[in-house]
């Protein structure tokens, strides 16, 4: 079945990025086994996104970028997560980050121009770092215990920020603070050569262990005026196209299980059988029924990015839906492999079978923000205004 599904894209040079991401798929596919069982961040894979420019790649053609959409970023990300999810998740914090500023244009003064000029140029790598260990996930509403004081010509900046994906390998983050203990927050770009800036090995998850989301901590981190980026005083809260990369990349994962799975069940033939053991009614009809579960999470997925692109002015509007789609698809993945497990039996359980590693990673889907019951009471909350 296509992955597709017939993506419009208005961007030059798309064509050629999916291509160099169906090349980067298979490379990635040989290391992802390494990357997981030694738990180590995948420099070499970020050295040939660097060598093919995928830094960039949502970055507006007018700072050197190639501007791709949400559409294509999430088709991108699909594909290169069946290689090593760990890497496409990674990258997709960076790139979604890229994506929000490119689509709002809302950092003050001209700091997204140069920061782009830093990525094209110089392959910076950034993250958003926001959750903290005392406040959860800032999906649920919390204001950051790390502090941002007013100083003369700057900021002093204090706190640590736990998840922060690719601590170890960042050039820049954008951290949330608590501005002067006035409950906003405010969005800053920190550069981690500064003084104060470390990194907390904490990563122990059995799940995308190459993402190492250690901790981040910031001691007395002095940055300069032209480094707050944004204030939210809480009473406007837009939604946020690209965190559907979540998704994307749980759905390239459920792809990987399933071609492995359909490879299995094509080619293995016990001696109790004629054949192998895809004619088996029940494996043919498990087999149907992941490819249901794509297809519906894939429609899904697609449809509300193209809904972003295509109807700019609906993006307010459609929070709701956004978390609709991580719950539908990251469940769906779930589900793939789960099934695909089914297929392949004990063997699956192998520390050598990639599907124990996909069944690890794809778990983390459904804890990624926002969570399945807070989706569910903001579909309610929807519903019921």
């Amino acid at each position: 079945m296509s992955q597709l599904l017939n993506v419009p894209t208005v961007s030059e040079g798309f064509e050629d990025s999916l291509n160099k991401a169906l090349t980067l798929k298979e490379i990635f596919k040989k290391r992802a086994e390494r990357v997981d069982r030694e738990g180590i961040f995948p420099y070499e894979n970020f050295q040939d996104l660097k060598k093919y420019n995928f830094l960039s790649l949502t970055i507006p053609k007018e700072f050197g970028g190639k501007g791709l959409n949400l559409l294509e970023f999430l088709t991108i990300q699909e594909h290169l997560a069946e290689g090593d999810a760990p890497t496409a998740l990674s990258l997709g914090w960076h790139l979604g980050t890229l994506l929000e500023a490119a689509e709002n244009r809302h950092w003050a003064g001209d700091t997204f121009a140069n920061l782009s000029h830093k990525v094209v140029e110089h392959h910076a790598l950034i993250n958003l770092a926001q959750t903290e260990r005392a406040t959860g996930s800032p999906s649920r509403g919390g204001i950051p215990t790390t502090t941002a004081v007013k100083k003369d010509q700057g900021w002093l900046i204090n706190g640590s920020k736990a998840f922060a994906s690719m601590a170890e390998a960042l050039d820049y983050s954008i951290i949330t603070a608590n501005i002067s203990h006035t409950d906003h927050k405010g969005f800053f770009l920190v550069d981690h050569r500064l003084n104060g800036v470390t990194v907390k090995e904490t990563w122990d998850s059995i799940s995308m262990r190459g993402t190492k989301s250690d901790d981040l901590l910031l001691n007395d981190v002095f940055v300069s005026e032209d480094a707050l980026l944004v204030i939210d005083d809480g009473k406007h809260v837009s939604p946020k196209g690209w965190y559907l990369q979540v998704p994307a990349v749980y759905l390239g994962i459920a792809q990987a299980a399933r071609d492995y799975a359909i490879d299995f069940a094509s080619n293995y033939s016990p001696n109790t059988l004629k054949g192998p053991i895809a004619d088996v009614p029940e494996v043919r009809r498990k087999i149907g029924k992941i490819e249901l579960e794509l297809f519906q999470a894939r429609t899904v997925l697609y449809a509300i990015a193209r809904k972003w692109v295509e109807r700019p002015e609906q993006r307010p509007y459609i929070g709701a839906e956004l978390a609709a789609v991580k719950h539908s698809v990251t469940n769906s993945a779930n589900r793939v492999v789960d099934l695909s497990m089914r297929i392949v039996g004990a063997r699956s359980l192998s520390a050598q079978n990639p599907l124990q590693r996909h069944f690890r990673d794809v778990r983390a889907g459904l804890h990624n923000p926002p969570t399945d019951d807070a989706i569910v009471y903001t579909l309610a909350d929807a519903a019921l205004s």
